[in-house]
């Protein structure tokens, strides 16, 4: 296959944000944090009136963007940074964009976007394309 400097790659799209999904990744995260489990919560730190996706997942997300557009490859690495909460219930579309091209690696950007509020992560990574 071949890849270009400013190839747009196919999204990667959550359909709605679980939150009985977040209770099980509390769990698995080891992250009690009572944002992602419980709406009281959330509305008493003024953060809104829907319970917060764990930022891992969020990261998640781009990462299953990536690894759909370049099946069979490896993320060499990756600096993610969060501009804003995800909720429960919620559509997601993680969208990537191919920086560079060279020497068997390929750097992309990649942004997270509610449907309804714009962006909410973006990410910048090297990707090794299986050969």
């Amino acid at each position: 296959m071949t890849y270009t400097e400013g190839q747009t790659l196919p999204s990667f799209v959550i359909d709605k944000i679980n939150p009985e999904a977040m209770k099980q990744w509390a769990i698995f995260l080891a992250d009690p944090n009572p944002i992602h489990l419980d709406v009281a919560a959330v509305r008493a730190k003024g953060l809104g009136d829907r319970v917060i996706n764990q930022g891992p997942i969020n990261v998640a997300y781009m990462m299953n963007a990536l690894l759909q557009a370049f099946p069979g490859a490896r993320i060499e690495s990756m600096t993610s940074r969060f501009l804003d909460n995800v909720y429960g219930g919620e559509k997601i579309i993680a969208s990537a964009r191919i920086d560079a091209v060279g020497e068997g690696r390929i750097s992309c950007s990649v942004t997270l976007e509610s449907v309804d509020r714009g962006a909410v992560c973006s990410a910048n990574a090297v990707i090794l394309p299986k050969e």
